[in-house]
């Protein structure tokens, strides 16, 4: 049992979508649509607003327009993308947001507290939050059936609003919950590097318990990545991998040993 997560910023997917189709080990696919909502708000005049949290990471404003932005551009053309892609490659895909029979609910954080120069801020109506519990059972239900789970963030509050999650966490979050075997993240770099400006630093293996090691050559997504690869681990998948999107096989190799694994 594999769950696969599509980075937001991968720009080609068919590589990867026609090494998936050829695959026939079940699997989950998470993807985001990070790129695509950014280019959808500014067309429609309400361009993305990035913040700085008080721990110093960076995320996506995401106000109650910027919501519906979201929903078309995640659980509209993306994830139907992929769909049409995987179907006409073979695959039964049935697309799903993290929404559809409580796959994920949590806890919508409203206010936001950011840092804009020297000055703490506080932002209202955020449509941002946490997952707090997955139910595999509809997930489970597909896969029994010979189905390709296709699933994206949003998530669902406990008073049934949609809100953003990463997508990362999502994954790490799925994969526990079906107890996968790998869990394999795709961006558009090789691995996690030891200099984020050269793609030859690559590190092939990091033992989960050593991450805090090596998580201070990581800077922003690269860095969340690896800390939610440790904690999967210790959820108890046996292996996480970052790997790169952007292979003429990029599944196949990453299988293989490709990319940077986070073992126990």
């Amino acid at each position: 049992m594999l769950v696969l997560k599509l980075g937001g910023s991968l720009e080609h997917l068919d590589p990867l979508l026609t090494d998936i189709a050829a695959c026939t080990s079940p699997m989950v696919i998470v993807h985001g649509a990070n790129r695509e909502l950014s280019e959808l708000s500014s067309r429609l005049g309400h361009p993305p607003r990035m913040v700085i949290s008080e721990r110093g990471e960076v995320s996506r404003y995401t106000d109650a327009v910027t919501m519906d932005h979201f929903l078309m551009a995640y659980a509209g053309k993306a994830n139907k993308r992929i769909v049409e892609r995987l179907r006409a490659l073979g695959r039964n895909a049935v697309g799903l947001t993290a929404m559809d029979g409580g796959i994920a609910v949590g806890r919508r954080k409203p206010d936001l507290r950011i840092r804009e120069g020297e000055k703490l801020k506080v932002l209202h109506d955020d449509h941002s939050g946490s997952i707090e519990r997955i139910d595999p059972a509809l997930l489970r239900l597909l896969l029994d059936r010979g189905y390709l789970p296709v699933l994206t963030p949003p998530a669902i509050s406990r008073e049934g609003v949609a809100i953003n999650v990463d997508g990362d966490r999502l994954a790490m979050e799925v994969a526990a919950a079906l107890a996968a075997e790998r869990l394999l993240i795709f961006a558009d770099t090789p691995g996690f590097l030891r200099d984020p400006a050269d793609e030859s630093t690559i590190i092939s293996r990091i033992p989960a318990d050593r991450v805090r090691d090596f998580a201070g050559f990581g800077k922003g997504r690269a860095r969340v990545k690896l800390l939610a690869a440790a904690e999967a681990v210790r959820r108890g998948i046996g292996q996480v991998g970052l790997n790169d999107g952007r292979r003429q096989r990029p599944l196949t190799d990453a299988l293989a040993g490709a990319g940077t694994w986070i073992t126990a």
